[in-house]
C-alpha cells in the first residue's frame, strides 16, 4: 500500500535528494548507514535477475476513457484509448507477471493540465486553498492508488502557478522530481532532484534504482508570468552532469531519468534560451551513467530507441510512450551480480496499448463523484449559435469559428485600453486552430463547446506592433505550409506542418487582410496585405491581443515577446469566450466572420 501523505513527508528525508542537497547529504546517506556487509543476504538464486521500470508521460489530467469536450468516451481514428484507469490494468498485468516487488512506475511530467476534469480542481475547487478542506486532485488520488514511485515535473505543471502545484505536490504520496528546477534566489533545488528506491534480489544485496528528474527550460519563457524571479529552469544536460555523479555516489546501481524533453525535435523557442527543447537524445549521447531515459513532451510514440554514449561507449535505451495514456512503457532489466554489486546484462523497452484492456474498477469507482461535478460543469449551457461552427478547415481557409476566437480577444482588449492612452489604436488578434476535432453546434452551447475551442490555460495580453512587424509575424506563421507550384496536385494531408510546425504554432491575424502564396518559398508568401481597406502602413501601429505563450516567445515569432506590452490579464482566454457567449446570448457569424485571408498560387485561389 502507498504511504500517506504524513507517512511520506516524515520519511521525506531518506528520498528526496532536495532535501539531502540541503545538508549536504545524498538520500542514500539520509537513513542512518548500517555497518559494512550487514545488508541481509537471501539465499541464492538464479545467477541473473530480472526487474521492470514502467513509464508515463503526459497524461494531461486523463483519469478516465472520457473527452469532456465531446461528453462522451474518447474515441479517435486510431481506436486509441486514454485514461490512467487504462494504465492501471495494464500496470498490474505486468505487476502479476514480474511480481510486484519488482516493478516501478514513474511519469515523465504534464500530469495536471489538459482536461476539464483538472481545470475544475484547479480553478472551480481549486486544491489550493486551506489544507483541511481543499478536495483530494484527481490525478494525485489516482497516481497514489496506482502506487507510483515517482513523478518528474512538466512545463504544464506550472500553468496554474506555483500555489496549485505545490497543493499537488503535498497530495502526492511519491516525489515530484525536477533537478533543473531551482530557486531563483539561491539556485537551489525546489524540488527533489531524484529519488533511490530499493529492489530486493535474492542473491545479493538490494538493488538501488535511482530515478533522476528533468524538466523542460522553456518553462522560463511559456510560463514566464508564473515563474519570473521565482524559479529558474537550466539546461537539461548540464545539470544531469552535476547530478548522475551523486547517484552514483549514493549508491544507485541502476540509472533511469524521467526526461519531461523530447528525443531530438526542434526547439520552438530558438535562441531565446541557451538551452534546447528537445534534447533526450543529447542526454544519452553526453552524460554518462545512465541507464534508461523515459522520454516526455513531444507526444509521440517511440518504443525503443538505442543511443551510444560517446564516452563510455554503452548503450542507453530511450522510450516514449504515447501521451494522454494511451500507451505504458516497459523497460525490462536482467541484472547479475559482478564483484558483490548489480551490473545491467540486458535492457531493452516495449510499450502496452491501453487499448487492449477494460478500465481498471478500482480507480473508475475512485472518480465517479469528482466525474459527475465536472460532467455538471461542463454541460451549462451558455448560449445558442445560429448555424455549426466547425475547426476542421481552419488550417485552410478562414473560418467563423476561428474568427470567433479573435472577435473575443479583440473585444477585451478594447475594453481594456478604453480608458488608456492606447484606446484609439486599432486592435488585430491572433488565434491559431488548437484542436481540429472542436466544433460549436447549431442550437444550445454548452460550456464544454467553448472549452474544447480553447483548450489551453493560456492568459491574454496586448502588445504594441508595427504594420511591417504584422508582416513579419505573419511570413514567420506561413512558413506552417509547404510549398506547392501552381497546378500542382492539392493535398489537404500533406499540404501543412511543414518542419514539423505543430497546428497550435499556425497563427492567422484577424483585423487585417492578406493572401498567402503557397508558390513561393517562406518568407516571401504574404501578399496583398491590407488593413481598413487599404494597404498596411509599415510604420503604423496596431494593438496586438495575443496569448501569454505566444507573448512570452513560445513558437519563436519574430518581434512579439520584445514588443511593449500595454495590458495583460490573468484569467483565461477560455473564460472570456465563455463570458461572451454568455453576454451575447446568440453566436452569429454575421456579427464576427468575413473572408480575411486565403490561400493562393500566383494569385489563383487555392480552394
Amino acid at each position: 500500500m502507498p504511504l500517506n501523505r504524513r507517512d511520506f513527508v516524515a520519511r521525506s528525508a531518506a528520498t528526496a535528494a532536495g532535501a539531502a542537497l540541503a545538508g549536504g547529504v545524498s538520500v542514500a546517506a539520509a537513513a542512518p548507514a548500517a555497518a559494512k556487509g550487514a545488508e541481509p543476504q537471501e539465499k541464492k538464486g538464479p545467477k541473473k535477475q530480472a526487474f521492470t521500470v514502467m513509464g508515463t508521460t503526459d497524461l494531461h489530467g486523463r483519469v478516465l476513457n472520457w473527452d469532456y469536450f465531446t461528453d462522451a468516451v474518447y474515441a479517435d481514428k486510431a481506436h486509441n484509448e486514454v485514461g490512467l484507469a487504462k494504465i492501471s490494468t495494464l500496470a498490474k498485468q505486468v505487476r502479476e507477471d514480474k511480481g510486484w516487488d519488482r516493478t516501478l512506475l514513474i511519469d515523465a511530467g504534464d500530469t495536471i493540465q489538459g482536461t476539464q476534469l483538472t481545470y475544475y480542481y484547479a480553478r472551480v475547487d481549486p486544491i489550493a486553498t486551506d489544507a483541511d478542506t481543499a478536495p483530494e486532485h484527481p490525478m494525485a488520488l489516482a497516481m497514489n492508488t496506482m502506487e507510483y514511485t515517482a513523478a518528474a515535473l512538466g512545463n504544464h505543471e506550472f500553468n496554474y502557478g506555483i500555489d496549485t502545484l505545490r497543493a499537488y505536490e503535498e497530495q502526492l504520496d511519491f516525489p515530484l522530481l525536477g533537478a533543473n528546477a531551482l530557486h531563483a534566489k539561491n539556485d537551489k533545488p525546489a524540488f527533489p532532484p531524484y529519488v533511490i528506491r530499493k529492489i530486493k534480489l535474492p542473491g545479493g544485496p538490494a538493488l538501488k534504482v535511482g530515478i533522476l528528474g528533468l524538466t523542460n527550460p522553456g518553462i522560463a519563457i511559456w510560463d514566464k508570468a508564473n515563474v519570473a524571479g521565482k524559479m529558474t529552469f537550466p539546461g537539461i544536460v548540464e545539470t544531469a552532469r552535476t547530478w548522475l555523479p551523486k547517484l552514483k555516489a549514493a549508491g544507485a546501481d541502476v540509472v533511469v531519468v524521467a526526461c519531461h524533453s523530447g528525443m531530438d525535435e526542434a526547439t520552438s523557442y530558438g535562441d531565446q534560451l541557451p538551452w534546447g527543447e528537445n534534447v533526450s537524445v543529447a542526454l544519452a549521447e553526453q552524460v554518462a551513467g545512465i541507464d534508461a531515459v523515459l522520454v516526455g513532451h513531444a507526444h509521440k510514440e517511440i518504443p525503443q530507441r538505442l543511443v551510444v554514449n560517446k564516452e563510455t561507449g554503452k548503450t542507453v535505451v530511450l522510450s516514449e510512450p504515447l501521451c494522454w495514456g494511451q500507451r505504458l512503457t516497459c523497460f525490462d532489466f536482467e541484472v547479475e551480480l559482478d564483484n558483490g554489486a548489480w551490473k545491467v546484462t540486458s535492457l531493452s523497452a516495449r510499450v502496452l496499448n491501453s487499448n487492449t484492456v477494460p478500465e481498471d474498477p478500482e480507480i473508475v469507482n475512485l472518480m465517479t463523484a469528482q466525474h459527475k461535478k465536472v460532467v455538471e460543469y461542463v454541460n451549462q449551457v451558455i448560449g445558442t449559435a445560429k448555424i455549426e461552427l466547425s475547426i476542421a478547415e481552419a488550417p485552410f481557409q478562414d473560418t467563423p469559428i476561428i474568427d470567433l476566437i479573435g472577435k473575443v480577444q479583440v473585444d477585451v482588449v478594447k475594453a481594456a485600453l478604453a480608458s488608456t492612452a492606447y484606446a484609439t489604436l486599432p486592435v488585430l488578434a491572433q488565434a491559431a486552430p488548437f484542436n481540429r476535432t472542436a466544433k460549436i453546434p447549431a442550437g444550445q452551447v454548452k460550456l464544454r463547446d467553448a472549452a474544447g475551442l480553447y483548450i489551453y490555460e493560456n492568459t491574454l495580453e496586448a502588445r504594441i506592433l508595427t504594420g511591417a512587424q504584422i508582416k513579419d509575424y505573419l511570413e514567420f506563421s506561413a512558413k506552417y505550409y509547404n510549398q506547392l507550384a501552381p497546378g500542382a496536385a492539392v493535398d489537404k494531408a500533406t499540404l501543412t506542418n511543414a518542419q514539423n510546425i505543430p497546428d497550435y504554432n499556425y497563427d492567422s491575424v484577424y483585423g487585417v487582410s492578406y493572401d498567402i502564396d503557397i508558390a513561393q518559398p517562406a518568407g516571401s508568401r504574404i501578399v496583398n496585405l491590407s488593413f481598413d481597406g487599404k494597404p498596411i502602413d509599415p510604420a503604423a501601429q496596431f494593438v496586438l491581443a495575443v496569448n501569454n505563450y505566444r507573448a512570452n516567445g513560445g513558437g519563436n515569432f519574430p518581434h512579439v515577446a520584445a514588443a511593449t506590452k500595454v495590458w495583460a490579464n490573468s484569467d483565461e482566454i477560455r473564460n472570456a469566450m465563455i463570458g461572451w457567449v454568455k453576454e451575447k446570448g446568440v453566436i452569429d457569424p454575421a456579427d464576427f466572420a468575413s473572408v480575411s485571408w486565403r490561400l493562393v498560387r500566383a494569385g489563383v485561389p487555392v480552394f
